[in-house]
């Protein structure tokens, strides 16, 4: 019961946010009474103003939660009708320190500045991201190896070597793009990551892609695809095809690192890759 006024007493303040107080209406013989009938040549007075009509200044409050049909209270992340920046920054805790950060730096000097899980105190390097701020197409993986420990910079090791000339092949450079990772600190002898490790890092990389706005994801790795899906499928089940990452079109595939174990993967990451470049061309079509 307290749940329900709760709920009731929250969509009526919202109604009252779009709308006004509603008064009570008098009688119609007594509105009658009161006033008589303007002449037919008399200028409209404000009392003339129809009662329905909307005050000038009416309209939703951005600041006021949205509501659906059912007076449920809409999730900004799951609410199409926002921009995918604003729907990714609500998956963001209200309490982290990055929340409002304005640049990737910020970010990334407070990643280096903090532990968040053991796996950052054992690090080498952070190993942040690496890449152009305004790039319209953000590759992510699942970790950092040791090279990538080393030199704290993503994929720069045998596997990096690979995803270079993938990129080059459908006409990226490197500079062009932006690259990182689930995790930003090395898990030991390249673990998977475990569930706490993400659930610490992910926010970090939801802040990431916020700022860099960009116009397609393409994950490389089952890790990579499942987490930022949230789901738990086999990578044959997630590539071929286009996601929705809240509003941004994300595409998977296997990671360099797999491919230089098992090359009967490459044939159907040339045949991914191919059709990311020809997406990534009618989006930045678009505009």
């Amino acid at each position: 019961m307290h749940d329900l006024l709760r709920e009731l007493r929250a969509i009526v303040e919202h109604e009252r946010a779009l709308h006004g107080d509603l008064l009570p209406v008098p009688p119609a013989e007594d509105a009658t009474e009161a006033a008589p009938s303007p002449s037919p040549d008399a200028p409209p007075t404000e009392t003339d103003t129809p009662s329905h009509a909307a005050p000038d200044d009416a309209g939703s409050d951005p600041d006021m939660p949205n509501y659906d049909l059912f007076g449920n209270q809409v999730d900004p992340a799951e609410d199409p009708s926002l921009p995918p920046p604003e729907r990714i920054e609500a998956l963001i805790p209200d309490d982290a320190p990055y929340k409002d950060a304005d640049t990737l730096g910020e970010v990334e000097q407070y990643f280096a500045d903090n532990v968040l899980v053991p796996i950052d105190e054992d690090r080498e390097n952070p190993v942040f991201g690496v890449g152009d701020p305004e790039a319209d197409l953000v590759i992510i993986g699942e970790a950092p190896g040791r090279n990538e420990d080393e030199e704290g910079e993503p994929f720069v090791g045998r596997a990096g070597q690979l995803l270079d000339k993938i990129l080059e092949a459908i006409n990226f450079e490197r500079e062009d793009i932006y690259i990182t990772n689930i995790l930003k600190s090395r898990p030991p002898r390249n673990r998977n990551p475990k569930s706490e490790e993400i659930d610490a890092h992910l926010p970090v990389l939801y802040k990431q892609i916020a700022l860099l706005r960009p116009k397609i994801i393409l994950t490389v790795g089952k890790v990579a695809g499942n987490t930022l899906l949230d789901r738990s499928s086999s990578l044959s089940n997630l590539r071929d095809q286009e996601h929705d990452f809240y509003g941004i079109p994300l595409m998977a595939t296997y990671h360099p690192a797999a491919l230089l174990r098992n090359s009967q993967w490459k044939r159907p990451t040339w045949e991914d890759v191919k059709l990311l470049r020809t997406r990534y061309d009618q989006l930045t079509d678009e505009g």
